[in-house]
């Protein structure tokens, strides 16, 4: 396989994907690469993506390489870190099979060409670290989860906003798994409810992408972007524990107010919470995290606030994710006569009603009559 194009590098992937054009050579320095970092190097349009480090290191197993090889997208791992010291951005590259060459020809790094049948062999090989990885991320589950207890139990004071969450619903947008699809599929229900919408750091350029214009924007800031923060939306910058809110200085930096709250567990969970907390009668979640894949993917090794956030809302919460694969409608040939029926019905009764065509029927019949041989 011998490609050329673009060198757009960036050891933080989701840096890299806001300048990547289509037929850029992406460089990444991403090991396990998790299936919504490949979504969003996929909808770049790149031509090929070079990893520093392993597409899957065999520890569980990560679904990005498989959806980018899924697309043709050549693959090229464990080149090295050195790579990102011998290419520059913007600067032109070759790839000649398993190695990596500038303009004039001369190597600058080598890895491993990664194919479909390698991947499924990584895949079986890391399915069976499952259950030993399920324990351990059980065990870490509990353990956080005792410790983070107050996190549910009235340990976060929320500050208030101009937008009344009092019996209203909410959608809590994030970008997660298959968020896009399952977004879109809710567009009647946000159309015709008009519920408060939340956007979790990226999930509000999200909702931007659908026409919907985001209410509150909570996170820590570093995946959403400048157009979306400037959309008008109230937001509320996700600090640490210890009150450290390194997202507070982009918003003031654009010239924005922001609210902040200090507490353990991820952005998504803040969002939910704070929306039970200040009085919503329903909340809608898309894209959020909710199993083991999900947080390992993330680089989390257990999901105590998660689990205990779903354990104290459940009542209230409706998760959407995958409800964009629940029904998809099919047309068959025998609906589609029906519509054409359905369509011509009208016209033909509107037609016999009227009385030039009554009397060309007439005329119609009588000639028959006269030329029938009776």
């Amino acid at each position: 396989m011998r490609l050329q194009g673009i060198a757009r590098i960036d050891q933080k992937t989701k840096d890299l994907i806001k300048r990547l054009r289509p037929g850029d050579i992406a460089i990444i320095h991403h090991s396990d690469l998790d299936e919504v970092a490949a979504q969003s190097l996929l909808e770049a349009r790149v031509k090929a993506v070079i990893n520093a480090e392993a597409f899957s290191t065999g520890r569980y197993p990560n679904l990005g390489p498989q959806l980018l090889a899924g697309y043709g997208i050549f693959l090229l791992d464990q080149v090295g870190i050195e790579i990102f010291s011998r290419v520059r951005e913007g600067e032109p590259i070759r790839i000649d099979g398993h190695r990596i060459q500038n303009q004039a020809g001369e190597l600058i790094a080598e890895g491993t060409v990664l194919t479909e049948s390698m991947i499924r062999r990584q895949m079986a090989q890391a399915q069976s670290n499952l259950i030993p990885l399920a324990e351990e991320f059980i065990d870490n589950t509990l353990e956080f989860a005792q410790r983070e207890k107050g996190f549910v139990l009235g340990g976060v004071e929320f500050p208030r906003f101009n937008t009344d969450f009092e019996n209203r619903h909410v959608v809590v947008v994030v970008r997660g798994h298959n968020y896009r699809a399952d977004l879109l599929t809710l567009r009647s229900y946000i159309a015709d409810v008009g519920p408060i919408l939340i956007g979790v750091d990226g999930g509000a350029d999200a909702l931007l992408e659908i026409g919907q214009k985001p209410d509150l924007i909570v996170g820590d800031m570093d995946s959403v972007s400048d157009t979306a923060l400037r959309c008008g939306a109230e937001i509320l910058v996700h600090a640490y524990p210890d009150g450290r809110a390194p997202g507070l200085a982009r918003v003031q930096g654009l010239g924005l107010e922001a609210k902040t709250v200090a507490a353990p567990g991820t952005s998504e969970d803040i969002a939910l919470l704070l929306a039970y907390e200040l009085g919503a009668s329903l909340v809608v979640a898309v894209g959020t995290h909710s199993g083991m894949i999900d947080f390992l993917e993330k680089g989390r090794p257990g999901m105590a606030s998660t689990f205990l956030v779903r354990l104290k809302i459940g009542q209230v919460l409706v998760d959407a994710r995958g409800v964009s694969e629940l029904y998809r409608v099919r047309f068959g040939h025998r609906y589609l006569l029906q519509v054409l029926i359905a369509a011509a019905l009208p016209l033909v009764l509107l037609l016999l009603l009227s009385s030039p065509v009554r009397q060309v029927l007439r005329l119609v019949l009588l000639q028959a009559r006269l030329s029938w041989p009776w």
